[in-house]
């Protein structure tokens, strides 16, 4: 059964084209993916999120939990601070890759890839139930069908937002205005009769906020934010173009460049692997793979010339030898070139090397580049 989110209705009138995306029915597009993508990246797009999970942790011994199943250092977090982390296997594989805040002292908020609630919330239950999880108490909702949510993403973005949603936050971060948060801070604002969470993050690349409220304050904030928006250019975006954009910065997607066979450092995401905070799921794979190093990585690429776009799951050739294979690739909309990610063994990772990438069959010149591939000028 495939679910709808509280704006299917609206994306039908705005003439979206729906597909299926990890269990729900979500626009792909409504204009273009090109026509969305650039007024991302130059004025503003809205996109739904709502399939997107929540788990809230609570309790005494919620930061001690939340440590040793994340990477991150969930202690260098006061209320009101998010962080990007991954929460990983035995072996250092990635189960998920989430944003984690810290809405008060003892309450944090999880936010999950759609594709891994279940997952996600059974490995979570799972760990908690092992002896001794920690010393204090521990109390672990799933809250998914509790929420709802959208991104409002790009340079013009905080031109408008504190009209729709006016006046100063009640609790986590405290600041006068929306657009008086920072990067990576989360608030609560009141917003109708309710409130609604308020973080200064994004899938983009760009400037931008993800508002997570319920079902009737998300629509009412869709709409609101496509009237005031509408003189700065904003527009509806699906996934086509969150998938592009992301694309352009290296973000990793779950199931392309995040998978349990791949750890964080293979990915080159070791920033958010705090080896110094002691022991976590994955900890002893994740040291010694960073003091040693990984026979593969993720790399970055552009095409050399013209050629068909890249795709996931095409081969990736280096001297004559298939090296690996495609997680991410596209037509960049602001390059005007094709793009990708893939794993090569770590020999050829590094910037400047030649590979060739085979589009149906014949082979194309690519070249490794740092990441991220689009950086704004």
């Amino acid at each position: 059964m495939v679910k709808r989110t509280p704006l299917f209705t609206a994306h039908q009138k705005l003439g979206g084209k729906l597909v299926e995306f990890g269990g729900w029915e979500m626009p792909v597009q409504y204009t273009s993916i090109t026509d969305e993508h650039l007024a991302v990246r130059k004025a503003a797009g809205i996109f739904d999120i709502s399939h997107m999970g929540e788990v809230t942790v609570s309790g005494s011994g919620a930061a001690e939990f939340l440590n040793s199943v994340l990477t991150n250092n969930i202690h260098k977090l006061a209320p009101g601070e998010g962080q990007y982390t991954l929460m990983c296997n035995e072996r250092g594989g990635v189960i998920d890759d989430l944003y984690a805040c810290q809405l008060s002292d003892g309450v944090y908020f999880l936010i999950l890839n759609a594709s891994r609630i279940e997952p996600d919330v059974a490995w979570l239950q799972a760990q908690a139930a092992i002896p001794p999880c920690g010393t204090g108490e521990l109390n672990l909702t799933d809250a998914s069908h509790q929420y709802a949510a959208v991104a409002v993403q790009g340079p013009r973005v905080k031109e408008f937002i504190d009209t729709v949603i006016p006046g100063p936050s009640v609790s986590a971060m405290r600041v006068k205005a929306v657009t008086g948060l920072k990067k990576n801070q989360i608030g609560e604002f009141p917003f109708e009769k309710g409130g609604v969470l308020v973080s200064r993050t994004g899938y983009t690349g760009e400037d931008g906020f993800e508002i997570v409220g319920s079902d009737k304050a998300i629509r009412h904030i869709w709409d609101a934010l496509l009237t005031a928006g509408h003189v700065f250019g904003i527009k509806p975006c699906g996934l086509g173009a969150r998938d592009t954009l992301r694309t352009e910065v290296c973000y990793p997607l779950y199931g392309h460049e995040l998978d349990e066979q791949t750890t964080p450092i293979e990915a080159g995401l070791g920033f958010f692997v705090a080896l110094d905070k002691g022991e976590f799921n994955g900890g002893s794979v994740l040291a010694e793979q960073k003091t040693n190093g990984t026979k593969k990585k993720l790399v970055a690429f552009k095409m050399v010339g013209k050629s068909a776009p890249p795709r996931p799951h095409y081969p990736i050739w280096v001297n004559g030898m298939n090296a690996g294979v495609v997680t991410s690739g596209t037509q960049s909309p602001s390059l005007g070139i094709g793009i990708g990610m893939g794993y090569v063994p770590t020999e050829f990772a590094k910037p400047g090397t030649k590979i060739e990438i085979e589009i149906r069959g014949k082979p194309f010149p690519a070249v490794v580049v740092p990441k991220p591939i689009y950086r704004r000028t």
